[in-house]
């Protein structure tokens, strides 16, 4: 049987007992296509998975995907799988777990009674709008072509310069146990993603922090969200079977 994979969690989370060898319904939980979620056992873990027979993968699915996760996030620790993970079948799904065991048990301590939050940082600053247009750079030629390469590449350095300044900012602000900073520009404006692990009993400390760093950071929009699964926190690098 071929098992949609949504998160993996501890084997007591929801199966009967520790010598639980068969796959055990979540009830009043759907997945996928309305499909049943069950919890399957290996080793002191359980996969929340459901059958993937006669699922086509859809925009609806990475929805459905994420309230699974959710769901088991609100009774557990967990490890989100990546949205369209399947294992085509149960010795699959098993070696899976014991090829990244090790690196599991250390994941699932680390972030066990923790939350991530994620801050979006919109920078309004004047000083990026109007930043050199890539056709126009293209279009040009000579001492012109390489002026403006120049402009451009000045104006890079503004942005990296003013996205670690707010990072830093904002970490002393927040004061997270980590952090996951992405920054890409948009517009002629700076936009920063900013994932936070946090103790789960923190999140109202966090959200009181959130109005302070609102009024501080001025020249920026800053939007906040969460408690979330610790999407931004898993283990860097995964052995895949399949």
């Amino acid at each position: 049987m071929a098992w949609y994979a949504y998160c993996l969690t501890e084997q007591q989370a929801f199966l009967p007992g520790p010598r639980s060898r068969r796959p055990a319904l979540i009830e009043q939980l759907r997945g996928i296509a309305e499909h049943e979620v069950y919890a399957y056992p290996s080793g002191e873990f359980a996969v929340v998975v459901s059958d993937f027979g006669g699922i086509e993968l859809d925009q609806k699915c990475i929805l459905e995907h994420a309230r699974v996760v959710s769901e088991c996030f609100r009774t557990t620790t967990v490890l989100p799988f990546r949205f369209g993970t399947v294992f085509h079948t149960d010795e699959e799904l098993r070696r899976a777990v014991r090829a990244n065991r090790k690196a599991f048990v250390a994941t699932v301590e680390r972030l066990r009674g923790k939350s991530e939050m994620h801050l979006k940082l919109l920078v309004q600053d004047g000083s990026f709008v109007g930043a050199v247009d890539e056709k126009v750079v293209h279009a040009s030629v000579g001492g012109e072509y390489l002026s403006q390469l120049k402009q451009r590449a000045a104006r890079d350095r503004e942005r990296q310069s003013r996205a670690r300044t707010l990072s830093v900012q904002v970490q002393r602000l927040f004061n997270p146990l980590e952090a996951d900073v992405t920054c890409k520009k948009d517009s002629g404006r700076i936009v920063i993603d900013i994932a936070h692990l946090i103790p789960s009993q923190g999140v109202e400390v966090y959200q009181n922090r959130y109005t302070i760093a609102a009024r501080q950071l001025k020249g920026c929009e800053l939007l906040v969200s969460g408690p979330w699964p610790p999407y931004h926190f898993m283990p860097g690098k995964l052995r895949t079977v399949s």
